[in-house]
Order: C-alpha cells, then sequence, then structure tokens
C-alpha cells in the first residue's frame, strides 16, 4: 500500500534518527507523529505509537543518551539558551506583506511541508531563512507564522545572549542549539543574529569572538537537510559575507509602503471609527513608521476608548503619532520626526506644504481642534 504522503516527511526524519542511533530525534519525532495522526482522525495508529514510546521507556539505552526533550542551557550560568514561543495565541495579529514577500514565504512553507518528496530528487539543502531589516517590521510574528503554518514549536534564541564570558563556551553554546534543532520538530529561530555573525575583518573584535563565528559558519554547513532554520537581524551590514551565502532564502523587511500601512490601520483600528479623509491622513503621516508603530498607536486608541469612556478622535491618533516618532533609531527622517517642538504655525505650514489637498484647512483644523478660519490664519 502507498504511504500516506503527508507523513513521510516525519517517517524520514524518524528512519534518519535510528540509522544514527539517535535515540532522541527517534522518540521526538514519533511523539511528533502521533500528534499529526491524531489531528488527521486516525486516534489508533496515534495511540499505537505512544504506547511504543511508553514500552520503550522501561528498556535500556546507549550510555550518555537522554530522552528528554530538554532546552539546551550555558554551561557557566545554567540560563536557558532557548526560549519556547506560543504560537497558538487565537489573538494573533495578522502577518501582512507584500505579494513578492508572501511568494518567497509561501515557497519556502511549501517545501518544508513536501520535504520529503523533494528531498528523494535530491534537490533539498538545509531550510534556511535569513530576515533583514528595521525593527518592527515583523520578523518574529513572521518566525511565529512559519511556525503555526508548518505545525511546528518555534523556539527563540537570542544571540546576544549566547555570548559567554568564557568565549570558548560560546561555540559550545552554539553547537547545543544546532543539536537541539536536529533532534527535535521544531522551528529554530535565530536573533539578534548579528551579535554573533559579526564581520570576522572587524579589527575591533577579539580573535576568539572571531573563531565563534567560524564555528556558527561550520554549524550551519553540517546543518542536517531535515532542520529549519530562521535568522533575524536589524543590522545586516554587520553579517559576515559567508553567513549571507549560507541562507537559501533571504527576506528584506522594511516599513510598510503606502498600500500596506491602508490596510493596517484598516485591520488594526476598530472597533475605534475614524472617517475616509482621516485614515487617509493617517496614511500619510505614518510613512517611515514601522508595523508596531501603526499598531501600537491603535492599541492606545483602544485603551483611551476603555479606560477614559471616550471616543477617540483623529487629534488623538496624531499627537500618539508624533510621540512615538520621538527617538528610536527606525524613525529618524519621517516626517512627523521633522516637526517635533515646533511650534502650531510651522507645523501647519509644513502640513499645507506637504499636500495642500490632503491637508486642507478643514483637516488642520481637526488636528489641533480649532477653526478652519484659524487654520487659514496661521498658515500665513
Amino acid at each position: 500500500m502507498k504511504a500516506d504522503n503527508r507523513f513521510l516527511n516525519e517517517l524520514f526524519r524518524i528512519i534518519n534518527g535510528a540509522l544514527r542511533l539517535d535515540i532522541d530525534k527517534v522518540r521526538n519525532y514519533t511523539a511528533y507523529l502521533a500528534e499529526k495522526l491524531e489531528e488527521s482522525g486516525d486516534k489508533a495508529s496515534a495511540a499505537h505509537l505512544r504506547k511504543l514510546l511508553k514500552d520503550s521507556e522501561h528498556q535500556l539505552h546507549p550510555t550518555g543518551i537522554s530522552q528528554s526533550r530538554m532546552v539546551p542551557v550555558d554551561s557557566e550560568t545554567r540560563f536557558p539558551l532557548l526560549e519556547k514561543i506560543d504560537i497558538k495565541s487565537k489573538d494573533e495579529v495578522p502577518v501582512m506583506l507584500s505579494e513578492s514577500h508572501w511568494n518567497i514565504i509561501n515557497e519556502f512553507t511549501s517545501i518544508a511541508k513536501s520535504y520529503a518528496q523533494v528531498d528523494a530528487q535530491g534537490l533539498v539543502n538545509s531550510l534556511t531563512l535569513l530576515m533583514y531589516g528595521p525593527p518592527g517590521t515583523g520578523k518574529t510574528r513572521l518566525g511565529r507564522y512559519i511556525a503555526k503554518e508548518l505545525g511546528l514549536d518555534l523556539y527563540i534564541a537570542r544571540l546576544d545572549g549566547l555570548i559567554s564570558s568564557y568565549l570558548g563556551s560560546t561555540s559550545k553554546n552554539i553547537r547545543s542549539l544546532f543539536d537541539f534543532a536536529a533532534k527535535n520538530p521544531c522551528v529554530l529561530f535565530l536573533d539578534e543574529f548579528d551579535a554573533i555573525a559579526k564581520l570576522r575583518g572587524d579589527s575591533q573584535e577579539l580573535g576568539e569572538l572571531k573563531r565563534v563565528v567560524n564555528s556558527f559558519i561550520q554549524n550551519l554547513d553540517s546543518l542536517s537537510s531535515q532542520s529549519i532554520v530562521i535568522a533575524a537581524t536589524n543590522h545586516p551590514e554587520l553579517l559576515d559575507a559567508a553567513i549571507w551565502r549560507r541562507f537559501s532564502y533571504r527576506l528584506e523587511l522594511d516599513y510598510p509602503n503606502q498600500t500596506l500601512r491602508q490596510d493596517m490601520w484598516q485591520k488594526f483600528l476598530p472597533p475605534v471609527r475614524f472617517s475616509e479623509k482621516e485614515v487617509a491622513l493617517l496614511v500619510d503621516l505614518s510613512e517611515g513608521f514601522s508595523g508596531a508603530d501603526i499598531q501600537d498607536v491603535c492599541t492606545r486608541l483602544k485603551r483611551k476608548k476603555i479606560v477614559q469612556n471616550e471616543t477617540p478622535v483623529f487629534k488623538d491618533a496624531f499627537f500618539i503619532l508624533k510621540n512615538i516618532s520621538l527617538g528610536g533609531e527606525n524613525n529618524k527622517k519621517n516626517f512627523l520626526s521633522a516637526i517635533q517642538n515646533k511650534e502650531e504655525e510651522f507645523i501647519i505650514k509644513a502640513l499645507r506644504e506637504r499636500n495642500p489637498n490632503l491637508y486642507s484647512f478643514n483637516a488642520v483644523g481637526d488636528i489641533f481642534g480649532f477653526s478652519k478660519s484659524k487654520a487659514h490664519r496661521l498658515s500665513k
């Protein structure tokens, strides 16, 4: 009878673990297969696999091989090197990307789902994705989406926390991460990736740290073709050129364009209601802001509606957005940061110069809470 293609990925991983005498991998992927069988409605097969796992707990195992799914820890501090992320939240904010970005993500997830068939043709290396761009552009959220789409657990390693005061221990920490990813059905998410993968030619770095980068490259090279690794960085310019070559998929996430900002405001605002004209103003004013910034404005408006029992008006949104533009490295060049600490007359003139049709005297008056005639007078 032909094998059910839905479960070939798991069967291949179990067989791979068995041939390598990797009991942890065999047990973890067998448990994962049982979950998938149960979800598909085959409860009898799932129960049988779990019985096999339970029976095997009483059998002898090769010395030094554990059966636990323990998260690796730093050998010096004993702090966990990984954090398991809940990807089943019903309140998860939707991922909003351009069509070209979705094409890359959909290709990545489709190959991960069909790993067994593609690998049989020798067309799969390790599945690696590097996401880069400013803070707040959705890198971590996209990692959660991918793990949820694949039905896998998501483990995040913030690499700045991997660097031990004993630099020799850092390479061991990195090795532990990849060993864990090889033995467990999961997506390994390497956050703050630039903390490790810095330029080896940086004259300010210690020789030992450069060797750590080499160790990281070696671990990526030896990565099993069955592992899924995602890395994210806010500082792509710090990455070694050799690191870039190790990632088969690369995705640049920038501040949302006008179309995406329109979609975000319409998605995040309800139950707060603004007119189409007011939303158009927000779309324009939020140029150069991240999706996280836009979501933050909407969250604060909703809190105002609940806590203060007041219906938010456009003026509230404007000043929250203006406040968010203060400081930080991601919003230095947007329009609102350029009008910080300016008088009303200066701001009104700047808005009118920006777009006199969009920023009519009525619209400008609504921002500051005064009449059309006063807005006209102050603009002179």
